[in-house]
């Protein structure tokens, strides 16, 4: 889902980007709003506590990167210090992808699909290594219902979705044996990946946005900016709230595209991902397939589901948006529960019934109950 950012004091869809007439597709839309907290003008100066530190402003900065639009809201203390902060961390995001790109051609995974074979293991760079130890890690708690070795399953759906017709049941399966996380063997000692079959496309989507995120708050922090919001085409990473605010204000939405949100959070210091195929989808033969698609059947999911996760980083909130999708709610609540500072959120609507579960520490996030002035506009499809 996308955002179009407006008055701090009106609700906000999440895909803030570059505010121009025109803005990319999302690679995964979000079904997470985004809503600004500071109900005064974004250049008002605010205190930052005690009357020696200077006040500090609210700035927005905003590009595409990976592909998606990128939104960075801070508080510094003059535009110098902003724009600076603000240029890095674009500039980390966009290193990023250099290396985790599927789309890329001459991204490090791509030459990693390429040079690596049986037999041949390929040293990789410390980003790809700590991205990939993540997803082998995921992998194996979730029973493979995260796998980063989907990608060529994942290429066949998109080829549906554009021609809204089913794989064919020969390149599926073909396609499927090149699927399975124990196919990706890491060699610790020589920080080396080996792909255990020719052919192997390794994608990054439902993991890499979320360390990227990570990895730009990090950048800001380092350049004295620790009030701070990041958002990469829906993945949110949230540093320190703004000044005499408890937290940004995040409003989870309903299932369906054109409701409000059904809740809003106060969240501060931690990551928000959401999953689900409000957005990505196509219909087939009267049957809904969403662009998720489960790794161990090769099968898009057909139950319109919406998953929002809620942890300590973005990379963690991503990837367990996406198992948790694959997993279903009983199966992926309990990953959810056996994952430190962790809570989770689910709608799903099997046959059109629709059903609410929530993990245990959900209750204990912070609830706001803000009262948006004017209506909620529909988000921008």
């Amino acid at each position: 889902m996308r955002a179009k950012w407006e008055e701090p004091s009106k609700p906000h869809r999440p895909r803030p980007g570059r505010r121009a007439a025109t803005l990319p597709p999302a690679a995964r839309p979000l079904a997470t709003w985004l809503i600004a907290t500071v109900l005064f003008p974004p250049t008002s100066a605010v205190s930052a506590g005690p009357a020696d530190r200077p006040a500090l402003e609210r700035f927005e900065f905003s590009g595409v990167e990976m592909a998606v639009p990128v939104k960075i809201v801070l508080y510094a203390s003059d535009r110098p210090v902003a724009e600076a902060a603000a240029e890095a961390a674009l500039r980390r995001i966009r290193e990023l992808n250099g290396i985790l790109s599927d789309y890329d051609s001459a991204s490090e995974l791509r030459r990693l699909g390429d040079r690596s074979e049986p037999g041949k293991p390929v040293a990789v760079s410390d980003e790809l290594w700590r991205v990939l130890s993540h997803a082998q890690s995921l992998s194996e708690r979730s029973s493979g219902a995260f796998d980063v070795t989907v990608g060529p399953v994942v290429r066949l759906w998109r080829r549906a979705r554009r021609r809204e017709r089913l794989p064919s049941p020969e390149r599926l399966k073909s396609a499927r044996k090149l699927v399975g996380y124990q196919l990706v063997r890491l060699h610790p000692e020589s920080r080396s990946v080996e792909l255990l079959k020719p052919g192997m496309r390794l994608d990054l989507g439902g993991i890499a946005k979320g360390y990227a995120v990570d990895a730009a708050l990090d950048t800001l922090r380092k350049n004295g900016v620790t009030r701070a919001l990041v958002d990469a085409g829906g993945d949110i990473r949230l540093g320190a709230p703004p000044p005499d605010r408890p937290g940004w204000l995040i409003g989870v939405a309903a299932l369906e595209a054109d409701a409000p949100p059904s809740r809003y959070l106060w969240l501060a210091d931690r990551a928000i991902a959401t999953s689900g195929d409000t957005w990505q989808y196509v219909e087939i033969e009267g049957r809904r397939y969403s662009h998720l698609v489960d790794p161990r059947t090769g099968i898009g999911l057909t139950d319109h589901s919406s998953v929002t996760v809620v942890a300590r980083d973005g990379i963690t909130a991503d990837g367990l948006a996406s198992a948790v999708s694959v997993l279903g709610p009983e199966k992926g609540l309990k990953l959810i529960e056996d994952t430190p500072d962790t809570v989770a959120f689910i709608v799903r609507a099997p046959g059109g019934h629709v059903e609410v579960f929530e993990s245990s520490r959900w209750k204990d996030l912070p609830v706001a109950r803000p009262e948006p002035k004017g209506p909620v506009r529909p988000p921008i499809p």
